[in-house]
């Protein structure tokens, strides 16, 4: 399997180059020449493999220049019961008729970011260790991919960790999970400003191709294939728990719909990709919470991407994204893989803080794709936290609650609706708090975590700056 870019780079690269990587040399984000396709019997061959198993089957399709032997093994390690809690590592939990919660968050820092992050953090060992080579990993965080990153990195053989966050616009929980690891491979920087200035720091670095190569530059954000792919494995292992298998493989397949709270478009992109694959998926739920410029999109066809200033600050904080840097891989399929449309749409219009409309013909096309969606606010999430504890006894966290609000406006008769849950509710306390009148439970291991000591540096929006903390450290 070979990759290309979104913008127009024909040149086929392997997986474990674009591991690295992250960008393109020409801005933009790879995707594989093409989509494996699974059939009635392939789904029936997969249907009773454990996660890891799973995982493997779906790995091997897209990567090829890793032994089968050693993806194997860096999978089984990677996906135990005592790094995620449960034998079925993603189990499904019902709630009312036809909606289920798929649990992504028993990982080490209680968000779905650690079913990717930990796979990519032994990933990177082994291609590291293979080649004798070391990385420098810049990433951007509205919360929790920051800490699963650095949990899933720290100590790792020839691996330092740069890792930029909105100062002041995480929860105290997200803070402190981050800006309390001593490790030295780790360092924090908060940036005055919000995500989306983060994000544009880390993508003005990797497009300065000299720098990138002189520091060995390399990406754990959504941007990174890698972290996508793994997440594409729970949308199969979701399906399986929550369909019957058919009589026979000449039977029509059951389907699902997946709701998903969708800030920078990686964790509902890795559904469309999954559907893409030839998952029996019927609708593609994304919700958004206030900053709504994907609900806007896959309403009107107009994506217009906020600045600082419009960038609402919410209770559901990891969504409070303006520039969802994964969507340019959704828009080059929706365009039928044009690179040059796409790059001039993005590149020209969306860098700037502008905006796009796609044409008529474009706009009808994306029903082929499955998406509908839908916008949550503060007192939404008050409401279904409320309502989802007091009829299932089921603590749910806010951005789960965004979730499951837009969901319950898509449910179909005869149609499972799997909500994937993002987050444990200890992330959130503080909303937990307004809506229940009590604190969400914590494991162990995170108590008492905000009194910890912290280290961490706050620095000026400024790329620059970035770059000679970077070199200064490197």
């Amino acid at each position: 399997m070979k990759y290309i870019s979104t913008r127009g780079d024909r040149t086929e690269r392997g997986f474990s180059d674009i591991l690295l990587e992250g960008l393109a040399p020409d801005g933009g984000l790879y995707l594989p020449v093409q989509y494996p396709k699974v059939d009635a019997a392939t789904l029936a061959k997969w249907r009773g493999l454990s996660y890891h198993e799973l995982a493997f089957e779906i790995l091997s399709l897209y990567i090829d220049d890793i032994p089968a032997a050693d993806l194997k093994t860096i999978v089984a390690k990677t996906y135990t019961p005592e790094v995620f809690g449960t034998r079925e590592i993603t189990p499904l939990k019902s709630l009312e008729a036809g909606m289920q919660l798929e649990a992504l968050s028993n990982g080490p820092t209680l968000a779905f970011k650690d079913m990717a992050m930990q796979l990519l953090g032994n990933l990177f060992e082994y291609e590291l260790g293979r080649r004798g080579e070391s990385l420098n990993i810049l990433g951007a965080t509205s919360g929790d991919t920051g800490s699963a990153a650095e949990y899933a990195m720290r100590g790792k053989k020839g691996v330092k960790v740069f890792m930029l966050s909105p100062h002041g616009r995480m929860s105290a929980f997200q803070q402190a999970q981050m800006f309390s690891l001593q490790d030295a491979n780790i360092h924090n920087i908060a940036i005055e400003g919000v995500f989306d200035d983060c994000q544009d720091i880390v993508k003005a670095v990797s497009n300065d191709l000299e720098f990138k190569r002189r520091h060995k530059i390399g990406t754990v954000n959504s941007i990174n294939w890698a972290r996508l792919l793994a997440q594409v494995v729970y949308y199969f292992a979701g399906y399986f728990q929550a369909t019957k298998a058919p009589v026979d493989t000449s039977s029509e397949l059951p389907v699902v719909s997946f709701a998903v709270p969708s800030g920078n478009f990686g964790n509902i992109c890795a559904g469309h990709v999954a559907r893409s694959m030839g998952l029996p998926i019927k609708r593609l739920v994304l919700a958004t919470n206030e900053n709504d410029v994907l609900d806007e999109f896959f309403r009107t066809g107009t994506y217009r991407v906020r600045g600082s200033t419009e960038t609402h600050e919410t209770s559901s904080p990891s969504m409070d994204i303006s520039k969802a840097s994964n969507f340019e891989r959704f828009v080059f399929d929706l365009l039928g893989r044009d690179g040059a449309r796409t790059k001039q749409l993005f590149k020209t219009d969306v860098e700037d803080h502008g905006s796009f409309t796609v044409s008529a013909d474009e706009f009808r096309r994306i029903a082929n794709y499955g998406f509908a969606s839908g916008r949550s606010t503060h007192a939404d999430r008050l409401a279904t936290i409320r309502d989802t504890w007091q009829r299932f006894s089921v603590m749910i966290d806010t951005h789960t609650a965004d979730g499951l609000k837009v969901a319950r406006e898509h449910l179909e008769s005869g149609v499972p609706m799997i909500v994937l849950e993002t987050a444990l509710p200890a992330k959130f306390a503080e909303t937990i708090v307004e809506a229940l009148g009590r604190e969400p439970d914590r494991p162990e291991a995170m108590r008492g975590i905000e009194q910890l000591p912290k280290r961490f540096k706050v620095m000026r929006v400024d790329a620059q700056a970035v770059k000679g903390f970077i070199a200064e450290n490197a």
